[in-house]
């Protein structure tokens, strides 16, 4: 039966640093985000096929937060949205600050263990799924 977790960011904070900080601290090991709702005044990310990160400053409307969650290491994409309600999105990375709040809903199974790795089918470590030991 999967478990959850919640979390409220506050003014100022990381969400990515924040979100990797919770994963840690509680130690999941096959998690996801639920749903998020927020709001950003920098943010950063990675699009499609591109080595570097975008960054800007602003107010942006957190529209969608996903991922797949790991104490061996996490993938989460970020859609933003900004006063005219022109939205972007890519791979999270540090400096996407909060501006008034990040509410996050974290699942967890501990039935399975997510874990990253360079299976040959893409330069990139992907997402190896493990079924716990009971």
């Amino acid at each position: 039966m999967p478990i959850t977790h919640a979390l409220r960011l506050k003014p100022g904070q990381d969400l990515k640093l924040s979100i990797d900080s919770f994963v840690k601290e509680n130690n999941i090991g096959a998690g996801w985000i639920a749903t998020c709702v927020g709001s950003l005044t920098e943010y950063n990310v990675r699009f499609a096929n591109q080595e570097k990160g975008y960054s800007d400053k602003g107010h942006f409307e957190i529209v969608s937060l996903v991922g797949t969650l790991s104490v061996n290491g996490s993938h989460i994409h970020l859609s933003i949205s900004d006063s005219t309600g022109k939205t972007i999105g890519g791979h999270l990375l540090d400096g996407c600050k909060v501006y008034t709040t990040a509410e996050i809903v974290i699942g967890e199974s501990k039935e399975l263990v997510f874990e990253r790795k360079q299976d040959g089918s893409t330069p990139w470590k992907e997402l190896e799924i493990k079924k716990t030991k009971n």
